[in-house]
């Protein structure tokens, strides 16, 4: 009886050793599948319509740290919308990343409050800072050919928030 239960604890271990190595080398086997949601910018004076962006939701920590870096690229209207529970200064960087992006900070009410332009990188990493509550990854270049900048508005609806 001692040897069965040992070599069962022995199996279990095993398989979570497993488990813990594919996922180390692999953690997109975390993240079930996204929500999406459709990402309006407007001009933060006017409210003209600048651009729309069909973006994937990353909205619980092993979305967030995976990011886009499991993508091999994006459509000009493709993005992925950053949500945080608390609005707060946040660093992103480009880990694992094969194509250059911009990274659009916004405020809580929607406002944009920084937009960098990041490319492909190996450590040491450029951290790329901003203050808001939601980023927004698209394309690079995506923000000088639709005229977004800081004061323009992201408009958007998800289940638990809403600019």
């Amino acid at each position: 009886m001692n040897r069965r239960l040992l070599a069962v604890v022995g199996v279990i271990v095993a398989l979570a050793l497993l488990s813990a190595v594919a996922i180390a080398a692999n953690p997109t086997l975390l993240i079930a599948g996204y929500d999406t949601a459709t990402v309006e910018a407007v001009d933060g004076e006017t409210g003209e319509p600048l651009a729309t962006v069909e973006a994937r939701v990353a909205d619980g920590l092993a979305k967030q740290y995976v990011g886009l870096s499991a993508t091999d690229g994006l459509a000009a209207d493709e993005g992925m919308l950053f949500v945080h529970d608390e609005p707060g200064e946040y660093a992103y960087v480009m880990r694992d990343m094969a194509f250059a992006l911009d990274i659009v900070f916004v405020a809580p009410n929607g406002t944009v409050t920084e937009v960098h332009e990041a490319a492909p990188e190996s450590r040491p990493y450029t951290r790329y800072r901003g203050t808001g509550q939601f980023v927004l990854e698209v394309p690079r270049g995506w923000s000088d050919r639709n005229g977004v900048e800081p004061g323009d508005r992201l408009v958007f609806e998800l289940d638990r928030y809403s600019s």
